[in-house]
């Protein structure tokens, strides 16, 4: 509502902080597209990409997404990175088996290809390998696809992090939706 009061009419993501005892806080508004906006897109219809070209071609706003924008189910994503799933540092090398997983409700998005793998993660960039974006009728069916999607994918010749996301989808508090900045931190200090 603030923003359509301005006059805002392209994309951007209004980021916000929520606890029981003070509600919603607002963070921050990126003038750009998220790296999570897949999670949007699963749950919306609405590719938000080509919508934020056609914006930026001068296609008005009300042109380019429905009067009414709804929600259908819940999604989740998670950031695959070449890293150690224990200290968390970057895990160079080559990649010698690549090969993400598929299946209902389940995305992914990256810029390696599918296969037996060849290209090199230097030290240079950011680590990241994919996005695994799973949807679902609700939250639990999301991210119990995404668990699955993420105990099929493969890779070889680097370290992951998905050990360490699967321990974060399979933690009580995390199924639970007790989440606060502090919940990571804790599930990697528990023995494996």
């Amino acid at each position: 509502a603030i923003l359509a009061g301005i006059g805002y009419d392209v994309i951007g993501t209004v980021e916000m902080l929520y606890t029981p005892a003070t509600g919603f806080t607002f963070l921050e508004v990126n003038t750009r597209l998220q790296v999570e906006h897949a999670v949007t897109e699963e749950v919306t219809g609405v590719d938000i990409v080509a919508a934020q070209i056609r914006l930026a071609a001068g296609e008005p706003l009300a042109a380019v997404l429905p009067a009414s924008v709804s929600c259908n189910g819940h999604a989740v994503e998670a950031r695959i990175y070449a890293e150690d799933p224990m200290r968390f540092f970057p895990s160079p090398g080559e990649l010698a088996v690549f090969a993400p997983p598929a299946g209902e409700g389940i995305r992914v998005e990256t810029g390696y290809a599918a296969g037996t793998g060849g290209d090199t993660i230097g030290v240079h960039y950011d680590p990241m390998l994919a996005k695994v974006i799973a949807h679902g009728a609700d939250r639990a069916e999301a991210v119990a696809r995404l668990a699955g999607a993420l105990e099929r994918f493969r890779v070889e010749g680097v370290k992951t992090n998905i050990p360490y996301v699967l321990r974060v989808l399979r933690d009580p508090a995390f199924a639970d939706g007790q989440l606060h900045t502090q919940l990571g931190a804790a599930i990697a200090s528990r023995p494996l």
